[in-house]
């Protein structure tokens, strides 16, 4: 129960107990009020004294805010997945059309919408919430950057063991964490003991679904981590980021040349390009949901009564003048109903 006793003028006849948003209702301090026959109160002033805030948590409104980011972050991501998915339909009628041979003379048109596409694909980092990578895939942890390390592969690694690498991320002479590559390892294996080394410097490592070697770091970090690799031996890396699948910047968009098989696999890139949209539309719409439903049953904390007696207590066991102004300062005009209301919060 966060409350405050609070001092006011001696001719202050009034009170209110005023409820906050996301935070336990607060004792004001009392309002000076105009007597009945109409003329101000004209009593001196009394002393200013401000008693100490009785004791009150404040996780829940700090639960609060993180669902709130929760909800902006999946909100802002179905945004951009919206606006991206309706430009890969446009493309992908036009490329359907264009094909078939049913619309001819709009290659500018196409060039133009393919112009815009990476526009878009350019701003994911700022408009996606942070929550969609390259491959246009959503997650509620924060984007990933996929790269790999020149000359650090499985079959490099395997032909090489066994083997003690030392790793650094940073500046020289940083922290190195080791990991023993072992001619009997699988690759499942070396990736693991790869990830774990590389685990508390911020980079994972995995198996790419075509069993090669991928290093993942948050996107945020990439910049400060990309050119900063260290390995024992090799001192510093090259690393190299693995390119998103949908790359229209690439694309041939004109059949005009006879060239009809980069329209279709144009075409293919473009579908499997939707298939992912739509999967992570799903998948922002139920984390949206869930985080909006979190945040609509978030009460306010019970007013912790044990706390607020234990403090009053203290304050009222003082028989000095200040204490006992205001004590009675803040309870005047608390009506019983107002106190009622104030334990419904229980």
């Amino acid at each position: 129960m966060d409350t405050t006793l609070r001092p006011t003028t001696a001719g202050g006849t009034g009170g209110t107990l005023a409820p906050r948003t996301n935070a336990p209702s607060p004792l004001l301090p009392a309002r000076p009020t105009t007597p009945a026959d109409g003329t101000s109160a004209s009593a001196p002033a009394a002393p200013q004294v401000t008693a100490a805030p009785l004791r009150a948590g404040g996780s829940v409104a700090q639960l609060d805010g993180g669902l709130q980011d929760q909800v902006a972050r999946a909100q802002q991501a179905l945004d951009y997945l919206d606006r991206v998915s309706t430009q890969l339909e446009t493309l992908k009628g036009e490329l359907t059309a264009k094909l078939a041979g049913t619309r001819n003379g709009a290659r500018l048109q196409l060039e133009a919408q393919v112009r815009q596409l990476t526009k878009t694909l350019a701003s994911r980092r700022q408009d996606g919430g942070a929550s969609i990578d390259s491959n246009l895939n959503y997650s509620a942890a924060p984007a990933v950057q996929r790269f790999r390390i020149r000359g650090l592969d499985i079959a490099s690694l395997r032909k090489s063991a066994p083997q003690t690498l030392s790793f650094s991320v940073g500046s020289v002479g940083g922290p190195q964490m080791s990991v023993n590559i072992d001619p009997d390892q699988s690759n499942q294996d070396i990736a693991r003991a790869l990830d774990r080394a590389l685990a508390p410097m911020g980079v994972r490592a995995r198996l790419d679904d075509k069993g090669e070697l991928v290093f993942l770091a948050s996107e945020s970090d990439w910049p400060a981590i990309k050119d900063s690799i260290g390995v024992s031996g090799r001192g510093r890396v090259t690393t190299e980021e693995v390119p998103a699948n949908l790359a229209p910047d690439r694309w041939t968009v004109n059949a005009d040349t006879g060239n009809a098989d980069a329209l279709r696999q144009s075409l293919r890139e473009v579908v499997q390009a939707l298939e992912r949209v739509h999967r992570s539309q799903v998948a922002a719409s139920d984390a949206l949901a869930a985080a909006s439903a979190q945040v609509a049953e978030a009460e306010t904390p019970a007013p912790n009564v044990t706390l607020a007696a234990d403090d009053f207590a203290k304050a009222a066991a003082s028989t000095d003048y200040e204490s006992l102004l205001a004590l009675t300062s803040a309870l005047v005009g608390v009506s019983r109903d107002r106190v009622l209301a104030l334990l419904g919060l229980r």
